[in-house]
């Protein structure tokens, strides 16, 4: 089922995500849900909290940068209860958009390379380092969970600056193709 995404302002985005258990109600459904809504809204990640709900859980589907960053290819995971417990390397920029902030594309600067502990849609735990394009990925979906999004990593000015479009976004006064909740639109 493909499911809302809440636009920039909505509560949920800045909520610090709660851990999981294994027996998490309809968490499978969640997870299939998660990702044919990812699928329908042309994203390579989604996390809970863009669909509502604060739980330590993302999706990614890097694929569509196959072409661009080859080690994107087949990339295609579920992060429970992560934890970026080390990030290293020089920082550096990237363009970033963002499925609650349609319309919305910034230069964000972050570190290189991550390590990470997460247990898979199994349960399994994980540990990995990712550096490059599948770290960006991985760090932009982290901050969801953790309660920061994009612009919260954008220099006070610049924030400034997009004050109105964010404001537009918030209040549904923009084009998206997909379904979403936006928190100041007026009801009708």
């Amino acid at each position: 089922m493909i499911l809302p995404i809440v636009a920039n302002g909505h509560p949920a985005l800045k909520k610090v995500a709660k851990p999981i258990e294994k027996d998490h109600p309809g968490l499978p459904q969640l997870i299939s849900d998660m990702f044919e809504t990812m699928y329908s809204s042309d994203g390579v990640g989604l996390a809970a909290s863009q669909i509502n709900h604060s739980i330590r859980l993302f999706i990614i589907d890097a694929e569509p940068y196959a072409e661009k960053y080859p080690e994107t290819k087949g990339f295609k995971k579920v992060f429970i209860n992560a934890e970026i417990y080390l990030e290293e390397g020089e920082p550096w920029i990237f363009n970033e958009g963002c499925l609650s902030f349609p319309g919305l594309r910034e230069d964000i600067l972050r570190k290189q390379v991550i390590h990470i502990r997460y247990v898979d849609e199994h349960f399994q735990p994980v540990d990995e380092t990712y550096d490059g394009v599948l770290s960006r990925i991985i760090q932009h979906e982290y901050d969801h969970i953790q309660g920061v999004v994009m612009t919260d990593r954008i220099s006070p000015l610049k924030k400034m600056l997009l004050k109105r479009k964010l404001t537009d976004i918030s209040a549904g006064n923009v084009d998206v193709s997909y379904r979403m909740v936006f928190p100041l639109q007026k009801k009708r």
